[in-house]
């Protein structure tokens, strides 16, 4: 999928390749700026992303890889754990329900 109104955007997963550090404070960094919506934040390795994730924000290089793990899903890639352009236009979309733009997929 390539992109998701996010007002319709239930479940955001974090995805990581090996290590947990990074990923997993960007997954609570985002838990708490979007504890004033309805969408769920979570943490998952790339080869267990759920199957009801309806956008997967991993790093870029992993981008295609989260993609065929999560088809369904908008998978939006970044490069930097904090204060990424990426992440940002995601965290606004889903508090203003704007659209949500996957990086990769279709």
């Amino acid at each position: 999928m390539t992109g998701i109104s996010g007002a319709d955007v239930r479940k955001l997963v974090v995805a990581c390749d090996a290590g947990m550090g990074s990923s997993v404070m960007l997954a609570g960094q985002l838990r708490r700026e979007l504890r004033t919506t309805p969408v769920t934040v979570e943490h998952h390795p790339l080869n267990a992303i759920p199957a009801d994730a309806d956008v997967v924000l991993c790093q870029q290089g992993l981008a295609d890889r989260a993609s065929r793990a999560a088809p369904g899903a908008v998978v939006v890639g970044f490069r930097l754990f904090l204060g990424d352009p990426a992440v940002s236009a995601v965290v606004a979309a889903l508090k203003q329900g704007g659209p949500v733009t996957g990086t990769v997929g279709g």
